[in-house]
């Protein structure tokens, strides 16, 4: 085999490499081709010099903007910093998934009381009380491990997020009464005195206005 074939095999091994190394890192999608006289070309995003995907990178998610607590939110409210041993925790889950981490520590504070090993009487367990059902959906299977529980309620407030467009009045109403109540009401506040009452005490919280 020729010289300059081995060094342009080289080449490409070692520009892949570096390729997937930084989306990796970076989470970022890239597209490879070949230029003029067997280079290679390497770009975030796909053209005709570079058509082939070779690293897809995951979706960024849109920040999440907490509104304002609703009028009838309790008053005044002043908001539960997390305990020492917990703050890092939710830090660390908000951030994995993209959440503010003031709204996570709101929604832990209404959920638990920051009390891992919290029952509520329908079965809820945990910091962010999941239920048995959500707890496997998320691979949860220590529901009163502290990591696990955060991880699992972070992402399925995430997913909530997402599926109502970012709308976390929405996504928190979901939380407490289920996805199908929301999508019942018509992609509105659902019409429960209970869920009301948890999207106000979580918003008000929150001390991002």
């Amino acid at each position: 085999m020729p010289s300059s074939t081995v060094h342009r095999l080289q080449a490409a091994a070692f520009a892949a490499a570096c390729a997937l190394a930084c989306a990796q890192a970076a989470r970022a999608q890239i597209y490879a081709g070949t230029g003029e006289g067997g280079s290679i070309v390497l770009s975030n995003h796909a053209s005709d010099a570079a058509p082939t995907l070779l690293v897809a990178g995951d979706p960024v998610p849109r920040p999440v903007q907490v509104p304002p607590a609703a009028a009838s939110a309790p008053a005044p409210v002043r908001p539960r910093a997390a305990p020492r041993d917990l703050a890092p925790e939710i830090r660390d889950a908000a951030r994995r998934y993209a959440l503010p981490e003031a709204l996570l520590t709101a929604v832990v504070a209404v959920e638990s009381g920051f009390d891992p090993k919290a029952v509520s009487r329908r079965g809820a367990k945990g910091l962010m009380q999941l239920m048995p059902a959500t707890a496997r959906r998320f691979g949860v299977r220590d529901v009163f491990a502290v990591r696990e529980n955060l991880h699992g309620g972070a992402a399925y407030l995430r997913v909530l997020i997402d599926q109502f467009d970012n709308d976390v009045t929405l996504a928190l109403a979901a939380y407490n009464a289920g996805e199908g109540a929301v999508l019942r009401a018509g992609r509105r506040l659902p019409d429960y005195p209970e869920t009301r009452d948890y999207v106000a005490r979580v918003l008000a919280q929150a001390p991002l206005r």
